[in-house]
């Protein structure tokens, strides 16, 4: 294969909704550029990013994956990325490589939740976007309100630099090609074609007007911010097409224009185009901003062997003349090749059989069989330039996140951090064989996605598995099951509860046994009382006189401790309390630690029995977006749930609603939220803060709960 320059490679992410064509789309380019001998389809597997069985089974992306096309003289990778709400923290990963992002728009839906939430994410990276409608082929494409309405909505939410470089030919048999408002040229194409347009200088009679006035739009808006643009655009009334297209180019490049193109995946339709419009206007990746990194070479040491300051750099150029250095973005377990690692080479020139320095674990790896990859199948290279996205199998200890280069120019490029999983649920291995099998193959999972977790609880010794939802998890069960013959089943996830008090108590615990030779005697007085919620414990010792000798007021507290984490109306642990130690008595011979920590222990159930001891639940903090049709129905649901709904924010057609809402009514919305929107809604939930449970609910949670094991007192 070709090795290609930095300046002959595009990196671009595919990112956008649910169901909005991404993979289609990608497999459709691929097919144009006469990479694949046919167009690949989701439904079957055999589109080139579509290659992990439990995302065809499912019919949905859940993990990235990178494909390439070699498209007359430039080399374009693509990063598929999912667009279902539960996985955009792979949607997020997918731009760290990329220098370009296509945010694919369904044309029959419009701007949805998953869309709004990628363009964030590549606001906040920096990458500059280019908008793709797809699904132009559909008879409902437009949404009913036509390419005007459509216009209107993408500018409502990301501002006029939102503009449209083509627009589509549709009439009564539906959509034709486009018409590229920078040429003045229209293309038109044969639906299910070979993706190939025709071009013609005859703009559709009917189009004429809109394109030019469009065409005008696009070249003022262009020059705007540049003077010798504006010089050139007041004195002759428009640019000329060879400034129009170098001054589009940078536009986009600075994030000041955001095109909008039009297209079909599935019917192979303006797919050239695109290719083409990707060759021209996307950056390549030696134009990009330097990389930050952090530098992480050792201190050098100046001439009077004192430190000096590490004078390495705090970015690092994509340039094939800086020291190579590569960050893996992720990673992939292949039951035959083993652990795949993808990365970006983010300077210098990386060859086949390279010994790198692991900078992040301080090991050495070496790059045997270099590849780049197509979507599962690894293409084998000699060389790849900074720049360039590769791929290398079975490197020792290297994992997502780690940056590789040469020994002496040590610097480290970081990901962006990782939401933190928003449900738990507990695993049991189904037997031996399985429990044997469970911790290496779900730690190879981790390898491949790192927002899953797994621990153990060690309250109830329970395996739990955290991740982003449902879905999630049930994924990764699956995964368990097929490729490494783990199986496990689930169970609902535990709720957090809490006990604690809401009144006061004076008590007097006392603890005497006579059993032959010395024995055993404490005895303390304590009071309890509230403390705000989130106060956790506090211990006060007031003692005066030595009623209790110094050295065991310590055991007082570790008995009211232990007894507080074994919980007392159902073996939760006790919190937001204050214990005062305020008087007691002590035998000279038969008094020691463990007769006061029983002590403390008999006091402190004494205590939860006057203070009115009741339960807490964990309250969360829930965003749910989805489009203003369902608002009425998804408050209803929320205050059905015991939700407190917080106020409502409208994003243009889409609607996000803010409430706190108990845990133990969350744990099956994903699936409910998906039923209710038509798969269009998407929610976050965080923990926020405990609250009192209502008397009715806790009657239910006490009858289920264990009560805890009472102890041997007297």
């Amino acid at each position: 294969m070709k090795t290609y320059q930095g300046s002959e490679i595009r990196n671009v992410a595919v990112v956008g909704h649910a169901h909005s064509g991404k993979t289609t789309l990608i497999a459709a380019l691929l097919h144009a550029a006469n990479m694949t001998p046919a167009q690949g389809r989701v439904e079957d597997g055999s589109a080139a990013t579509a290659y992990d069985e439990e995302e065809v089974a499912r019919g949905i992306t859940m993990q990235n994956a990178v494909a390439f096309a070699e498209w007359q003289g430039v080399k374009i990778n693509f990063v598929d990325s999912p667009g279902f709400h539960m996985f955009t923290h792979e949607a997020r990963a997918a731009l760290l490589p990329v220098e370009s992002a296509i945010v694919v728009v369904n044309a029959q839906n419009g701007v949805e939740p998953v869309t709004e939430r990628v363009w964030k994410y590549a606001e906040e990276a920096n990458v500059p976007r280019i908008v793709l409608v797809n699904q132009m082929d559909h008879p409902k494409a437009g949404g009913g309100g036509g390419l005007s309405a459509m216009l209107e909505d993408l500018h409502e939410r990301w501002g006029r630099n939102c503009v449209p470089v083509q627009i589509p030919i549709v009439d009564a048999q539906g959509f034709h090609g486009v018409v590229d408002l920078v040429t003045m040229e229209a293309y038109t194409y044969t639906p299910g074609g070979d993706g190939h347009g025709k071009v013609s200088h005859e703009i559709p009679a009917a189009l004429a007007a809109d394109a030019k006035a469009r065409h005008e739009a696009l070249v003022e808006l262009v020059a705007e911010g540049k003077d010798e643009l504006m010089e050139e655009f007041f004195e002759k009334g428009t640019i000329p097409e060879d400034h129009l297209i170098a001054a589009l180019h940078e536009a986009i490049r600075e994030d000041r224009i955001f095109p909008v193109l039009f297209a079909s995946g599935l019917a192979n339709m303006a797919l050239d185009h695109l290719l083409d419009f990707i060759k021209v206007y996307a950056p390549a990746p030696i134009e990009r901003e330097p990389f930050p990194v952090k530098a992480v070479a050792a201190q050098a040491v100046s001439a009077n062997g004192a430190e000096a300051e590490d004078s390495a750099p705090a970015t690092r150029k994509v340039d094939d003349n800086e020291p190579a250095a590569v960050i893996v973005f992720k990673t992939m377990a292949d039951p035959f090749a083993g652990r795949i690692s993808f990365f970006k080479v983010v300077s210098g020139c990386v060859k086949n059989d390279a010994t790198l320095e692991n900078y992040t674990r301080r090991g050495q790896e070496k790059l045997s069989h270099l590849s780049v990859m197509q979507g599962r199948k690894a293409v084998e290279v000699a060389e790849l330039h900074a720049g360039d996205l590769g791929a290398v199998a079975k490197l020792r200890d290297t994992l997502t996140g780690d940056t590789l280069g040469v020994k002496g120019a040590e610097v480290q490029v970081e990901l962006a951090a990782m939401p933190e999983p928003a449900m738990t649920y507990a695993i049991e291995p189904k037997s031996r064989a399985d429990e044997d099998k469970l911790a290496p193959a779900i730690h190879k999972l981790m390898e491949e996605d790192l927002l899953i977790r797994f621990f153990r609880d060690p309250q109830t010794n329970e395996f739990l598995i955290a991740g982003a939802g449902q879905q999630h998890i049930e994924a990764i069960v699956n995964r368990l099951k097929k490729r490494y013959h783990a199986e496990v089943t689930l169970k609902a996830p535990k709720v957090p509860y809490r006990e604690t008090i809401r009144g006061r108590a004076d008590v007097q615990g006392r603890h005497k046994k006579q059993s032959g030779g010395h024995g055993q005697f404490g005895d303390c007085k304590i009071k309890m009382e509230p403390l705000p919620r989130g106060g956790g414990f506090e211990f006060e010792n007031d003692i005066f006189g030595g009623a209790i000798p110094k050295n065991f007021i310590p055991a007082v507290e570790k008995g009211i401790q232990e007894a507080a984490a074994r919980g007392y109306l159902a073996g939760y642990p006790v919190v937001d309390f204050k214990v005062t130690l305020y008087d007691g008595s002590y035998h000279e011979v038969d008094s020691n630690e463990l007769s006061f920590k029983t002590a403390g222990r008999i006091a402190f159930k004494k205590a939860m029995e006057q203070a009115k001891p009741c339960l807490l639940e964990p309250v969360m903090k829930v965003a749910v977006e989805a489009p203003d049709d369902f608002a009425g129905t998804l408050m209803g649901d929320l205050n059905g749930r015991r939700g407190r709904v917080q106020g409502m924010e409208t994003k243009g057609r889409t609607t996000i609603i803010n409430a706190e809402v108990p845990m133990s009514e969350m744990l099956t919305y994903g699936t409910q939220l998906t039923s209710m929107t038509q798969g269009k809604g998407s929610y976050h939930m965080e923990m926020d803060h405990y609250d009192v449970v209502p008397q009715p609910v806790a009657e239910k949670i006490l009858a289920n709960a264990k009560r805890p094991v009472e102890e041997e007192e007297e």
